[in-house]
């Protein structure tokens, strides 16, 4: 896969630099871009992509799940990958290619597009480390389910449409502790859904040329169009982001020792010591 386009201008207008230094890295909120048609992005490539990559970074489903299913109880679509996107708009399904910055012409766009926000990012997390690329492609009316992920992100909408439903990080009323501790030990991202949370859900409506930006761990579920969807996910992580990690990890050490650690705050400059104490211990093999 050696497709390679120019962008001849910026995919971030100088308006959604501002609205990001404005959201940046707390809240979630509504972006445009101007990311072109491009020859790695449609339908035909993604497919051969997704044939390409190695198991572990391909994930797809039926898309007419509960928004709460539980990652055990999702079935098979019953096709392969490639199957699956060449027919997404007829077979009722959802998928997701994952490190796609592993493909050097995919990594190269992922770079010109983070290399466009080090300036609004960088002043407030520091470097941008470890960028990740992935790739969404959803049949009309499909879900993906109520979860969370570790990184930075920026979902850029290329076709069809869908509703980003976000809930706040850090909050537990959406995600307990507890869940963190699991997630950051080694579970799944899926979390347990109340048909309750939907009053409190914040929803981005998308459409092409629409991006989001999704903190660090905030719950979300997405709710596909009537039409087939594109999505692209460009992400990183900083120093914050991986502190807030190790908090949660060393609170799962401590309630195994029979303790009932708080949540760690927001901002985990100030959760210093419990991360440090983290990185000696797993050094030495206290913890696994």
């Amino acid at each position: 896969m050696t497709a390679r386009q120019s962008i001849a201008r910026p995919v971030f207008p100088a308006e959604t630099l501002e609205r990001m230094a404005a959201l940046y890295p707390q809240q979630a909120g509504l972006l445009r871009h101007h990311l072109p048609d491009h020859p790695l992005l449609s339908l035909e490539a993604l497919a051969v992509l997704a044939e390409g990559l190695p198991e572990a970074q391909v994930e797809y489903n039926p898309g007419n799940v509960p928004i709460g299913i539980l990652p055990e109880d999702l079935p098979s679509n019953g096709l392969s990958i490639g199957e699956t996107i060449r027919t997404i708009d007829s077979n009722g399904s959802w998928a997701v290619l994952k490190n796609i910055e592993n493909v050097d012409a995919y990594r190269m766009l992922l770079m010109d597009l983070l290399g466009e926000l080090e300036s609004i990012v960088e002043p407030r997390t520091g470097a941008m480390l470890t960028p990740q690329g992935f790739i969404f492609i959803s049949s009309p009316g499909s879900i993906t389910p109520f979860h969370f992920d570790p990184e930075h992100n920026i979902l850029l909408q290329l076709k069809g449409q869908k509703v980003m439903n976000v809930w706040p990080s850090g909050d537990e009323r959406f995600a307990h502790r507890r869940e963190h501790e699991r997630y950051h030990t080694g579970g799944h991202r899926n979390l347990p859904w109340q048909d309750a949370y939907h009053g409190d859900a914040q929803q981005v409506p998308l459409g092409p040329g629409d991006a989001v930006l999704m903190p660090v761990m905030a719950p979300h579920f997405v709710a596909n169009g009537d039409a087939p969807s594109i999505s692209l996910s460009i992400t990183w992580r900083s120093e914050w982001s991986y502190r807030e990690s190790e908090a949660h990890a060393a609170n799962a050490a401590l309630r195994r020792m029979g303790l009932d650690p708080a949540m760690p705050p927001r901002w985990p400059s100030y959760a210093w010591m419990k991360t440090v104490g983290w990185r000696i211990a797993r050094r030495l093999r206290f913890v696994s």
